[in-house]
Order: C-alpha cells, then sequence, then structure tokens
C-alpha cells in the first residue's frame, strides 16, 4: 500500500470515528494555521535540521548526529489533543 493510500484509509476511519463537531473545530483550525503563513516558515522535506538530542522512549538521550551516523532519519512530530 502507498503513502497515499494509507494516508487516504486513515482520513476516512478518522472521518468515520470522530463526530462531525469535532471535525468542524479541527477543519476551522487547520484552515486558520494555513491562512496565518505558517506554511511559509515550516520545517519542509529535505531541509537541514539543526542539531538537537532529546529522550528516547526509554528515557536515554538520543542526539540527531548519531542518528544520521547511522543513515537518513525521518522525524515525525505528534500535535497530541485538539
Amino acid at each position: 500500500m502507498t503513502l497515499e493510500a494509507k494516508l487516504a484509509a486513515t482520513r476516512e476511519a478518522a472521518a468515520k470515528r470522530i463526530p462531525p463537531e469535532l471535525q468542524a473545530i479541527m477543519h476551522d483550525a487547520t484552515e486558520r494555521l494555513r491562512n496565518s503563513g505558517i506554511l511559509d516558515i515550516v520545517v519542509k522535506p529535505g531541509d537541514v535540521a539543526a542539531q538537537f538530542a532529546l529522550q528516547d522512549q526509554n528515557g536515554r538521550m538520543v542526539a540527531l548526529s548519531a542518528l544520521l551516523a547511522a543513515g537518513p532519519v525521518v522525524i515525525s512530530l505528534f500535535r497530541g489533543f485538539w
């Protein structure tokens, strides 16, 4: 399954699971963010990240430089609750 197909399936499942009034809040928040100009300043695929270190799921510090030494790195950020 391609990434686009997985994302479409996730959107479809969310549309069935999330009540319409909450969907409206989420869509409104997304639209306000788009209209704010934030997309002009966000990190884009291929941009060079600043060096940092964060705790992993086990509480150990992991540096981006150490991960990059092993190969390409994908960073995924989770916004959390709406």
